[in-house]
């Protein structure tokens, strides 16, 4: 159907270790030297899923394209659907990566210099905690 169905998660340009030891220390959120990840259901389905906080070293190029020091992840249930909507708007990927475990995934030019990752998570996630 090539719609979004939840937020995939928040990606950060940072210095993994002390971000997270603040997470835990401050807010009680335990944290991984990369992030963590949160389930939850998908209201329209009721299928597990899972969101992530993450974290990047600084000099990372996962953003290319991007201006700023964070990307929003988008979980979207069709993604060459998607990008086919996106390309009749004049939306061009920035970067497509081959298939992964846990999904497919692209990113794009967003607004204000920002890079959206678009995610269609896969069947059988490896990763989910579910």
């Amino acid at each position: 159907m090539a719609k979004i169905t939840g937020l995939g998660g928040f990606f950060f340009k940072t210095d993994g270790a002390a971000t997270g030891a603040w997470f835990k220390d401050k807010l009680g959120v335990p944290m991984e030297a990369w992030g963590q990840m949160f389930p939850f259901l998908e209201r329209e389905t009721g299928k597990k899923a899972y969101t992530v906080l993450g974290f990047h070293k600084r000099d990372t190029d996962y953003f290319t394209g991007s201006s700023r020091e964070f990307m929003l992840n988008l979980r979207v249930d069709d993604l060459a659907g998607m990008l086919a909507k996106l390309a009749e708007q004049g939306i061009k990927p920035v970067r497509e990566f081959p298939p992964e475990p846990n999904g497919k995934f692209a990113h794009i030019p967003g607004p204000d210099g920002m890079t959206i990752e678009l995610w269609e998570p896969a069947e059988n996630d490896p990763y989910d905690p579910g």
